[in-house]
């Protein structure tokens, strides 16, 4: 057939592939299938940012491929489909990757160094990181605007995640609270739950029994008995304030020699396999109100306030231990929600940023928490309180970046109001189009339906600030954008990091004290999920393309983004 050339049997397919390039860019055929289609007819397509940092992987290459085929069907149909490509440069794993080339890790270490210094080493790392992943991109044929990429560091990407954030803070969805958060002590912040969720592990804990004293009892228990506790987290002890059980669980006093312990009755088993003494019988009603000596009395001072003493909580189970569950209410957030429920307004945290234990606890001051298990383990049994001492294998939450353990701990954090408006987000899940469906009907359905507030607040350095000023009074500005703070401080800044915006102060709008910007940086999620807004800056530019193509005909990312970018 004329006008085709016989092909070789030796082809030298990479060659091929080069010449194929070449010739595209000869051309420019990228450019031109955009230009030769009309505005009016465009298909929009989200393109979810990777992390800036290390190469492009087997399955970013998959994904990129049908990010490719779809736009090229739809340019094919008569369809204008810009594409940029998107970069995700803040957060952990970017801080991870520097704190690794400086030699430095913690927050302490990080401001010895200078923040600023900090940040710009990080800003120069990832513009090191997109050589590469251009290449491995053009070379498998992908059609992607480099040259008008977008970065989540730039600062009018930056301004629009502001200008999210204060739409959120007008609709009253931002707020603060104290709350137990999964913490992950390798990177010195707080994680949300479905970043809590991204990496479990099978691990190996001591599980062990101990006795508490009773200094005065209530009902059927007497001063001098024994309340049985059981817990697979000994180094939790130290911050002991309560011990929960549940309202209608039968008790049982079991005498063992000059000893009498309360204890579950349906959990007698476990302690006395060859049978027991009763002694005496309560419900979980009669021991309310009993109180005891802490495992270790660091904090004493505060049973003035109400501390040591039995509580009620519906989560109590006879599943497993003994009936009554030992109550940290820094490290556990049941524990948090029943000491609040029984009016306990009390706190105790000797553990730093670095999962250390302070000199609160000077036993096992500067140790990690999990190598103190095995310090307090032996503490107890010197001082008579372990009962027993067995090992258990449970599946356990790690950090998705640092693949350190996480441990729980009470923090104030930012959060956005989900559950206030989680049954709109189910509602609008049914008229998206999911391929296969059951990824939107199951995995993205269940996962709205069970949506929590969201922690969006990091206590790290290299991220977009959270813009909001507070005085010593308490009172908050929220700003959402580059002019609304050069109207309220006078001071116009063309970068939105922590090193430049924390040093700018401006008078209380409500009382005219000076007010400053609260110290956390935003989860990186929270700004990758902001990118239909903040790709084209809008509404500071491109509103009318924007209110246009708002939102997308088309995303395409791997199953586990379902619950990170796509949810975001």
């Amino acid at each position: 057939m004329e006008g085709f050339r016989k092909v070789a049997s030796n082809v030298d397919l990479p060659a091929l592939d080069g010449r194929i390039l070449e010739l595209w860019d000869s051309i420019g055929a990228f450019e031109k299938s955009i230009e030769q289609r009309p505005e009016d007819q465009s298909f929009t397509f989200y393109d979810g940012p990777p992390f800036a940092t290390g190469s492009p992987h087997y399955g970013h290459i998959l994904v990129g491929v049908i990010k490719d085929i779809v736009p090229r069907y739809w340019t094919m149909r008569g369809h204008r489909i810009e594409r940029r490509f998107g970069w995700d440069t803040h957060g952990l794993p970017v801080e991870m990757e520097v704190e690794k080339q400086l030699g430095i890790s913690g927050p302490r270490q990080i401001n010895e160094y200078g923040v600023d210094r900090y940040n710009e080493a990080c800003r120069a790392m990832v513009n090191q990181t997109t050589e590469e992943w251009e290449d491995i991109t053009k070379r498998i044929g992908r059609w992607i605007d480099f040259e008008n990429d977008y970065k989540t560091m730039d600062a009018d990407f930056m301004e629009s995640v502001w200008w999210v954030f204060k739409r959120l803070w007008d609709k009253g969805l931002i707020y603060r609270d104290f709350k137990v958060l999964p913490y992950s002590w390798g990177a010195t912040t707080p994680l949300s739950n479905f970043e809590a969720n991204m990496d479990y592990r099978d691990v190996d804990d001591p599980a062990i029994t101990v006795r508490l004293k009773v200094v005065s009892g209530s009902g059927a228990v007497r001063t001098g008995d024994w309340l049985l506790i059981w817990t697979t987290t000994p180094w939790t002890l130290p911050g002991n304030l309560a011990v929960a059980v549940g309202r209608d669980i039968q008790y049982v006093c079991i005498r063992d020699g000059a000893d009498q312990y309360w204890i579950a009755e349906a959990l007698v088993g476990s302690l006395w396999p060859e049978g027991a003494e009763i002694i005496a019988r309560a419900t979980g009603e009669d021991l309310i109100g009993t109180t005891y000596e802490p495992p270790f009395d660091y904090f004493g001072e505060e049973r003035d306030r109400g501390a040591f003493r039995v509580v009620e909580s519906e989560e109590t189970s006879t599943e497993d231990g003994t009936g009554l569950v030992h109550m940290a209410p820094a490290y556990g957030e049941i524990d948090f929600y029943t000491l609040q429920a029984a009016g306990l307004d009390v706190l105790v945290d000797p553990v730093d940023a670095e999962a250390r234990f302070t000199e609160d606890a000077p036993d096992v001051a500067g140790m990690y928490v999990k190598d103190a298990d095995a310090k307090l383990i032996d503490l107890l049994k010197v001082r008579g309180l372990l009962v027993k001492r067995d090992q258990i294998r449970h599946s356990y939450p790690f950090c998705w970046r640092t693949e350190t353990p996480l441990i729980y701990k009470a923090i104030p954090t930012w959060f956005v109001a989900v559950e206030s408006f989680k049954d709109r987000m189910v509602e609008l899940n049914q008229n998206i189009h999911w391929v296969p469906s059951h990824v939107g009907e199951r995995r993205f359905g269940n996962w709205l339906e069970g949506a929590r507030d969201w922690a969006i607040s990091r206590n790290r350095y290299w991220g977009s600030c959270i813009p909001v000023w507070e005085c010593s009074h308490g009172h908050t500005t929220c700003v959402g954008s580059i002019d609304e703070l050069e109207a309220l401080s006078g001071i116009r800044v063309d970068d939105l990091h922590k090193h430049f915006v924390d040093p700018i102060t401006f008078p209380c709008p409500e009382c005219g004290e000076p007010a400053t910007r609260v110290p956390e940086v935003l989860d990186c999620w929270f700004e990758s999920g902001s990118m239909p807004y903040a790709q084209p800056h809008y509404p500071f530019e491109n509103e009318e393309w924007f209110e246009a193509n708002f939102p997308a005909n088309f995303i395409n990312e791997s199953l586990d983004q379902t619950r990170g970018w796509f949810y975001t």
